[in-house]
């Protein structure tokens, strides 16, 4: 449908940036293969990370709905391919097609909630409570976690970037994890039980 109203592909390296904070937005964006990280960039360089991006997730969704400019910057993690759209295409669209609309908005609204998540939980200050409340959240939506081999697919960085901890907060709450026998750590990578934390 997307490719009827005009969608083009388009081809990224990895660190190729799609869209940058507070630029005008004129295409809705799809992730088609690869990853993308959807951030926001520091003066000093440090990121804050909003969302890793997975195959067939919309990013950077906001200005569809009020015409601003993008809140957060995209970056291609790895070689990506990604479908787009103008917006007046898109909105068409959404306008035609009001279940599609209504999927679309739900999306949305998980995402919206995701946020509303993790600020009750950075309310906490307890760096192991926060980190396995985070990866519990992933477990339960299918987000981040092989479903076959069940390991966590997240760096520790871009957890630390998700809730803006140091990395080495992050690597030692997933470490006392691992002594309390909630999680395994196997050749640096970091495995979930099925059943949760």
């Amino acid at each position: 449908m997307l490719l009827e109203k005009g969608a083009v592909y388009k081809k990224l390296s990895p660190g190729e940036t799609i869209f940058q904070c507070g630029t005008r937005a004129v295409f809705y964006h799809q992730l088609v293969s690869g990853r993308i990280r959807w951030c926001n960039v520091l003066d000093d360089g440090k990121e804050v990370l909003h969302s890793v991006v997975e195959p067939n997730e919309a990013f950077g969704e906001l200005p569809l709905f009020d015409g601003d400019a993008y809140a957060a910057t995209a970056i291609a993690d790895t070689p990506a391919t990604v479908i787009k759209i103008g917006l007046t295409n898109f909105r068409q669209i959404l306008e035609e097609n009001p279940d599609l609309h209504f999927a679309f908005t739900k999306s949305v609204v998980q995402k919206l909630r995701f946020k509303f998540f993790l600020t009750e939980l950075l309310a906490n200050n307890d760096p192991v409570y926060i980190v396995s409340q985070l990866i519990t959240y992933f477990n339960l939506h299918h987000q981040f976690i092989c479903e076959e081999c069940r390991r966590l697919m997240l760096t520790r960085q871009q957890l630390a970037n998700m809730i803006g901890f140091r990395v080495e907060t992050v690597i030692r709450a997933i470490r006392q994890m691992e002594k309390d026998d909630r999680l395994d750590i196997i050749k640096g990578k970091v495995f979930v039980p099925a059943d949760g934390l």
